[in-house]
């Protein structure tokens, strides 16, 4: 099946934490068609006859069609979806790492939309929005009531036209409204340096068709500044995937040729997947092998991976495969469980549909849908603790949310009330001057998790956390 599987964070206005994807793009149907359900299809029908008939005001033909097309799809599952025109081209941009818009990663949070961040260097991040301030209105539409895509659709457009974002900031107390300019965000997926003499960090923020061949790039950077590398730390926190392709090639670059570095299951024949560290599973058509340039004693280097709740999907493929494979040292906060396949089907030209087709499982057989990858060490985000972890979104917690087929899932009472104390603390925290504030920017000289993976590659003391448990999967509710 090769390419045929594409694991994709929703790359629109930026990386959504809850509302990851992995999708490919298949153009046939599958076989014949399941038996309709007549006595259904009628009341349907008859709902749409009677709409048609008896509604207030005349609908549109087209409109009430695609929106109980939508309901139907999106009733299923958080990631499964209806593209019209507008967002099936968005979804196909996403993976490029461009696109235009503003530039900020935002998820849903009491009905309205909250900036998670604003991407360096976008019209977003010049017009100072920060992390936490709550998008209230887009232009005149109030944003109650509209889900992330409907609202990803409207801060999107063409480049040098203009926005109104309406922003509630809680820790100021204060609504205002910000004029943006629209821009082509190209976001940079890799970055890394020798933190110091013999160990590196590289950083990978997203999955995308670029990723593979800047990763090389960037370890054949590190190489030259310290060809004795005795360590290196890989960096997914808060990685919310991206294409599977790339995730395979990550993989492929640390573990040894022809071994297994995931299997995916589903109803469909070609659902069921074996990927492995190999380049027929991740070389691009008409393009030689991107990892042939590696050095390698990339194969054998001392490994650490960072995880938190915000590594998702492609993320969780490779530290998975890396920590089933004892590769890697995997260390952090447990994963977001994005452990399912999408499946991308046009309905014509320029529609269609994505649909939950498949779950995924590391080398070992581990579902990781809903439960996420567990670290071998786990590790605070900070000297003070896992501060703000419970107010990370996690799979677990989105609605409609696909069991791991594993296992029945439990609630956790307490949840709640540990994320009503940590939106406490996180508005505290925002009150506070930058360099005094407690979670670091990922790299710096402040990052707890970073210096404690530098620790375990060194062989010396660890800080391990005291409070972080393994988070068991939920039970659903009947």
């Amino acid at each position: 099946m090769g390419q045929n599987l594409k694991i994709a964070g929703w790359v629109a206005i930026g990386a959504v934490a809850g509302a990851l994807t992995t999708a490919s793009l298949q153009s046939g149907a599958r076989g014949a068609m399941a038996p309709l359900p007549l006595e259904e299809i009628q009341q349907l029908s008859a709902v749409f006859g009677l709409v048609k008939t008896d509604y207030v005001e005349p609908v549109d033909d087209k409109k009430l069609i695609t929106d109980a097309i939508s309901g139907m799809v999106s009733s299923l599952d958080p990631h499964s979806q209806y593209f019209d025109k507008k967002s099936f081209k968005e979804f196909s941009e996403g993976t490029s790492g461009r696109f235009v818009g503003v530039g900020i990663e935002i998820t849903q949070e009491d009905g309205l939309i909250k900036i998670v961040s604003p991407i360096e260097g976008s019209p977003a991040f010049r017009a100072g929005l920060k992390t936490n301030d709550l998008i209230t209105k887009i232009d005149d539409t109030a944003v109650k009531g509209l889900n992330l895509n409907e609202a990803v659709k409207r801060m999107r457009g063409e480049p040098n036209t203009r926005v109104t974002l309406t922003i509630f900031r809680r820790d100021e107390s204060r609504t205002f409204p910000v004029n943006i300019t629209r821009e082509e965000i190209r976001t940079q997926s890799v970055k890394g340096r020798v933190i110091e003499p013999g160990y590196a960090w590289i950083r990978l923020s997203q999955f995308q068709e670029r990723t593979v061949d800047d990763f090389v790039r960037k370890v054949e950077e590190v190489y030259k500044q310290e060809p004795h590398l005795k360590g290196l730390v890989l960096d997914l926190r808060n990685d919310p995937g991206g294409l599977l392709d790339a995730a395979v090639a990550i993989s492929a670059a640390f573990l040894p040729k022809n071994i297994t570095v995931v299997t995916t299951n589903g109803q469909l024949a070609d659902s069921k997947a074996t990927y492995k560290a190999a380049p027929e599973f991740y070389q691009r058509r008409g393009s030689a092998d991107p990892l042939r340039r590696l050095p390698e004693a990339l194969k054998s280097i001392p490994l650490v991976v960072l995880v938190n709740e915000g590594s998702a999907s492609a993320s969780e493929i490779v530290a998975g495969a890396l920590q089933d494979h004892k590769r890697a040292t995997i260390m952090g906060n447990q994963t977001f469980g994005k452990g399912s396949v999408q499946t991308v089907r046009p309905l014509g030209p320029d529609t269609g549909i994505k649909l939950t087709t498949a779950r995924y499982y590391t080398p070992s057989g581990k579902s990781i849908q809903a439960k996420g990858i567990v670290p071998d060490v786990m590790v605070d985000e900070s000297q003070e603790g896992n501060i703000f972890a419970a107010l990370r979104m996690r799979e677990a917690d989105l609605d409609k949310h696909l069991g791991s087929g594993q296992g029945e899932e439990e609630k956790d009472p307490a949840r709640e009330e540990a994320r009503e104390e940590a939106r406490r603390r996180m508005e505290e925290e925002a009150k506070k001057p930058i360099p005094e504030r407690k979670i670091p920017e990922f790299g710096s000289d402040k990052d707890f998790q970073l210096a404690q993976a530098l620790n375990q590659l060194k062989g010396q003391t660890v800080i391990v956390s005291k409070t972080l448990t393994e988070r068991k999967e939920e039970k659903k509710g009947n």
